[in-house]
């Protein structure tokens, strides 16, 4: 008899367990799946918005761009440029202050919200740089974050204690971007691409750890919906991060 109980309790344990572990990875693959279409959407808004600005007919020589529309004037001028930032990072205070109160779709919508917003701030690129030489980067920061994800998932190692060291890099680096926004030095600009490739690497690896820790099995469809959102935020952060600073080093301008 108390043989049977012992094999009855490894059996109900190990069938916790896989319970767990399907539910782990349902969890997951919903964060990804929400960050993968934020990530589209945010491409599809850029290259309409590109295109809507004046697209092939844009020229770029030295300073001077010609044969925008009049929206990509509007658009792409510093107060443009200002107001869509400023609109991005409310978006990003919003989703936080108010996803305890919100439901999953609601959650999910004022994410893609957001990565529409995002897309409209992320047009100047095809500006700046050539089509084939953001394609290149991105498959190049797909295949980038592909793997440091994958580390942070399966890695046992605790990466708690690079958060400090993140967090004080990345105020470090927008510092950096602040100032040489007045300089424009292309040394200082090159060391910030560098350093935050380095940032967003660790932080890719980071966020998906404590995205996979956040996971319990006690939450119901609703709480666990909103943690997929707000992970879902996070990953997209790291993976725009790490394309535009990519870009910085590796994109072919025009």
């Amino acid at each position: 008899m108390a043989e049977l109980d012992r094999r009855f309790g490894q059996g109900a344990a190990v069938g916790r367990a896989e319970a767990i572990d399907q539910g782990l990875r349902a969890y997951m693959l919903r964060v990804y799946n929400y960050m993968a279409s934020g990530v589209a959407l945010t491409g599809i808004v850029a290259w309409l918005t590109y295109q809507a600005a004046g697209g092939d007919a844009i020229q770029v020589s030295g300073k001077a761009i010609t044969g925008m529309t009049g929206f990509g004037q509007a658009l792409f001028s510093l107060p443009g440029m200002l107001i869509l930032f400023a609109g991005t990072l409310g978006f990003v205070f919003l989703i936080n202050g108010m996803i305890n109160r919100l439901q999953t779709g609601q959650a999910f919508l004022l994410f893609l919200g957001f990565a529409a917003l995002f897309g409209l701030l992320l047009s100047s690129i095809f500006i700046s740089f050539t089509g084939a030489s953001i394609t290149r980067v991105f498959f190049i920061t797909a295949a980038s974050f592909g793997g440091l994800s994958l580390y942070g998932y399966t890695t046992k190692t605790d990466l708690s204690p690079m958060r400090s060291f993140l967090v004080m890099g990345l105020i470090g680096i927008i510092i950096a971007m602040v100032v040489n926004f007045f300089l424009v030095s292309s040394a200082l600009q090159f060391a910030i691409s560098v350093i935050g490739v380095l940032i967003f690497a660790g932080l890719t690896a980071y966020d998906t750890q404590q995205i996979k820790e956040m996971y319990s099995v006690n939450d119901d469809g609703t709480v666990a919906g909103r943690k997929a959102v707000m992970g879902a935020l996070r990953l997209y952060l790291d993976f725009i991060n790490l394309f535009m600073f990519l870009l910085q080093l590796f994109g072919n301008r025009r």
